[in-house]
């Protein structure tokens, strides 16, 4: 699965899957093999952190 490149999409992306499909950022990795510090080095550039009691980044 390819995830979008550019940051703000990802974070709209990765947010949608987790609320519409997955009860876990490690669950959804897992699912798109896509590699969770990719994704979290991505969105940190933006000051995004995961928060796993709300299933999103913030």
């Amino acid at each position: 699965m390819q995830i979008p490149n550019d940051p703000i999409i990802l974070l709209s992306y990765v947010n949608t899957q987790l609320r519409d499909n997955y009860s876990s950022f490690e669950e959804m990795c897992k699912s798109l093999c896509v590699s969770p510090n990719e994704i979290k080095n991505k969105l940190a550039a933006l000051n995004y952190e995961y928060d796993s009691k709300l299933n999103k980044f913030i």
